[in-house]
């Protein structure tokens, strides 16, 4: 695997901008469209202690060695953190944080703001997490906020989409994924998109040990590059790298990843065991 350096992961989003050069052949359209793979893992609330955290950040790390395809990996942690595990990890993949307030400063109690992460160097944050749309109410125009603020500080962001089991059942995931991308991306423009990537989240999958087929998946995410073709342009769309997520595991990671529209995977449950992690960021195309 090429690795990138420190400075680049923590100071530029062109770090994480779809690759134009992959010597190993993985994904043929992923490759065409110049899109290089992104495997992350999102911790959640977990684990438990500092300790744990090193020691899963250093085991995960040491799973990226030179024979890892080329791939970009991230971790989004808890805010407490972040800065340790960048600190074990070193230049093998990126710390991001799981969240963050639209607002800079001001009297916002437990809040963190981008010029805070991006103070401690993080690039990349999420938005738009199920578990934020319904736990936490986030609506389709905050999570549009924190889009933009991060984008205006000059970090990335991963928008997370996807639709509930009643809306799959209904064949609504399309329309769903249409609004959720809309209102998410309002006044990003087709220049800052290479500073974002999606993350494809079928709301009934995650956590359920319940992964859409292949198929199933490959036929969303190809609804979704369409849907952002006809919100900016074909080219723009084409570079735009959408990850699957939902009970991603070493066991469905390889077909996943043979989709020609899925370029890479956002991972919860599996990114807490190194081994499981290790073999999805190891994934090997069927």
């Amino acid at each position: 695997m090429k690795f990138i350096a420190p400075t680049l992961l923590a100071g530029t989003a062109a770090a994480f901008s779809p690759s134009t050069h992959s010597p190993h052949h993985t994904l043929c359209l992923t490759r065409l469209n110049a899109r290089k793979p992104f495997i992350s893992g999102n911790w959640k609330l977990n684990p438990q202690t500092k300790e744990e955290a090193l020691s899963l950040g250093k085991e995960i790390a040491a799973s990226i060695t030179e024979d890892t395809p080329d791939v970009d990996v991230a971790l989004f942690v808890p805010y407490v953190f972040i800065e340790s595990t960048m600190g074990v990890v070193g230049d093998k993949l990126s710390v991001g944080a799981e969240g963050v307030c639209p607002e800079l400063k001001g009297a916002y109690t437990g809040a963190i703001s981008t010029s805070m992460l991006k103070s401690i160097g993080v690039q990349w944050a999420l938005a738009g997490h199920s578990e934020r749309r319904v736990i936490y109410g986030e609506t389709d125009d905050y999570i549009n906020a924190q889009c933009r603020k991060l984008i205006e500080q000059g970090m990335s962001v991963m928008l997370c989409i996807g639709e509930s089991l009643a809306e799959f059942e209904q064949d609504l995931a399309s329309s769903v994924c249409a609004v959720q991308l809309k209102k998410g991306l309002k006044g990003i423009s087709a220049e800052d998109m290479s500073r974002v990537a999606i993350a494809y989240e079928p709301v009934w999958a995650i956590g359920t040990g319940r992964v859409a087929t292949p198929e199933i998946a490959q036929k969303v995410h190809a609804q979704c590059r369409a849907i952002l073709a006809d919100m900016y342009d074909t080219e723009t769309a084409n570079k735009v790298r959408i990850l699957y997520g939902g009970s991603v595991t070493p066991e469905s990671v390889d077909e996943l990843m043979n989709q020609p529209d899925i370029d890479g995977a956002l991972v919860g449950g599996a990114s807490l065991d190194s081994a499981k992690f290790g073999r999805i960021i190891n994934f090997k195309p069927v």
